[in-house]
C-alpha cells in the first residue's frame, strides 16, 4: 500500500505526521485491498480540511473528506469513515466474487 500525505497551506510538524501515521495502523489490515492512499490536510483560517482518495486493486476508488477547527479531530473522523467505507467497499467485492 502506498500512502501519500501532502500539506496545504501549513507545514506538518513531525508529531502531525507521526499522529497521521498512528492512525493509518488502523487499517493495516486491509493494506492488501489497497493501493494508494492519498491523504491530503489543507488548513483554511482556523479549519484543518482532512482529504483521503483510497484506491482499490479492484479499480474502485473512494474520496472522503472531513473538517474540524481541532487538526487530530478532523483526522480521527476522516480514519473513522474511511474505516467504515473499506469494510463496505471489501463486502460488495467479496459479494461479486
Amino acid at each position: 500500500m502506498n500512502v501519500e500525505i501532502k500539506a496545504i497551506h501549513f507545514s506538518l510538524t513531525d508529531d502531525e505526521k507521526a499522529y497521521i501515521d498512528k492512525k493509518i495502523t488502523r487499517i493495516h489490515n486491509a493494506e492488501n485491498l489497497i493501493i494508494d492512499l492519498l491523504i491530503t490536510v489543507t488548513k483554511d483560517s482556523n479549519t484543518f480540511v482532512a482529504d483521503v482518495t483510497v484506491n482499490f486493486k479492484w479499480g474502485v476508488s473512494a474520496h472522503i473528506k472531513e473538517q474540524d477547527f481541532d487538526f487530530s479531530s478532523s483526522i480521527d473522523r476522516m480514519i473513522d469513515r474511511l474505516d467504515i467505507k473499506i469494510t463496505k467497499e471489501k463486502e460488495k467485492h467479496q459479494n461479486k466474487h
